[in-house]
């Protein structure tokens, strides 16, 4: 059981501890929806600069993280050097074995904190480039973004990147989620449960759809002649049983609730920066895939375009979502620590029957 987060079936909804998840991305920061998530409340004034506070304070990269990560090939997956990171985190952690409550808010804190620069440097050292140190008078999102592109980006950026985070915080007990809460039910530490989250987030039927989603723009194309090319992409696909990512959901039956928030996010932010031609490709490969099997977009499908826009590299469309999701990760961690038993589910077997050796 959980009070984190649920999938209301009667409004279609995901719910926030109770608040729908697109009016919180309509009026509330990303470090309010932290709050909200850890604690089940949304945040005081007080609360509020006190988180952020905490939240700045911890932005840098410890040299000691820094060094690891620099022996680590320049061609690395970004999420291998994401979970390593973490991992490594939890090494140093000085409270890595301490499992009270307070503990373990002051480690998912910090780690809220850290992952932006993560994300950031590896966005970087693809490209050759030097980590950017991170800018006390930024918000959460306005100084990822400033980390990773060493530019202050504007508000209309800002703004777009802020949804998606607030998006995809949580999400009930996905994969990722189910993982980081089995590996808690041992007793092993926050650290530990946020590493193996992360490796279950890479795969693309989980957090590396939004990848994949723009492999799929960058195959068809946009410019002249995108939504003829599209509809004849999807015919091919849906012809030779290819997976379209970004459709579908094992939990909506009625469309993904968070999406109508994205794509407007995605629509403003492409107007924003003069691109109708990436909308353009949305609506046709939507109308497309919708028209041919009746299959909704979630939310991966207005995201990975919308993390391009802002200038993400495709590889590190995943680690972004780390960021946001170890809020969701971590206020699971708290939750099944304070009410623990060993999750260990029986299996049905289905091999050989009892036999001898004969010898």
């Amino acid at each position: 059981t959980t009070a984190v987060s649920k999938v209301d079936p009667g409004t279609n909804s995901l719910l926030y501890r109770g608040y729908p998840v697109q009016e919180l991305a309509a009026s509330c920061s990303f470090e309010e929806v932290a709050h909200l998530l850890w604690h089940g409340e949304l945040p005081t004034p007080g609360e509020l600069e006190g988180l952020r506070e905490r939240e700045r304070a911890h932005r840098a990269l410890d040299p000691r993280l820094l060094r690891v990560l620099d022996e680590l090939p320049a061609g690395a997956h970004p999420m291998d050097v994401v979970r390593t990171a973490v991992s490594v985190l939890g090494a140093l952690a000085p409270d890595a074995a301490d499992s009270s409550p307070a503990a373990e808010l002051a480690k998912a804190e910090r780690l809220f904190a850290v992952l932006p620069a993560v994300v950031a440097l590896t966005q970087r050292r693809r490209h050759g480039l030097a980590p950017v140190p991170p800018r006390d008078d930024l918000g959460y999102a306005a100084n990822f973004l400033w980390q990773a592109f060493g530019a202050e980006p504007g508000p209309e950026v800002v703004r777009a990147f802020e949804v998606s985070l607030v998006l995809y915080a949580e999400h009930s007990f996905n994969a990722s989620t189910f993982t980081a809460r089995v590996v808690t039910s041992t007793l092993a530490d926050l650290h530990s449960a946020v590493t193996a989250a992360v490796g279950a987030l890479k795969g693309p039927l989980h957090g590396g759809a939004n990848e994949a989603v723009w492999d799929v723009f960058e195959e068809v194309g946009t410019g002249a002649g995108a939504p003829e090319r599209a509809r004849t992409w999807v015919r091919e696909a849906l012809a030779a049983h290819r997976k379209v990512m970004g459709f579908g959901h094992r939990v909506y039956r009625d469309g993904d609730s968070r999406v109508p928030t994205m794509s407007a996010a995605l629509r403003e932010l492409a107007a924003h920066l003069h691109r109708p031609d990436v909308v353009e490709l949305y609506d046709a490969l939507e109308g497309a895939v919708v028209g041919a099997k009746g299959i909704r977009p979630n939310l991966d499908f207005p995201s990975g375009p919308a993390y391009h826009l802002i200038g993400f590299d495709t590889p590190v469309f995943t680690p972004v979502f780390v960021a946001s999701r170890v809020v969701g990760w971590t206020a699971h961690v708290r939750e099944q620590r304070a009410a623990n038993s060993l999750i260990r589910p029986l299996s049905a077997y289905d091999g050989p029957g009892e036999r001898h050796l004969a010898r």
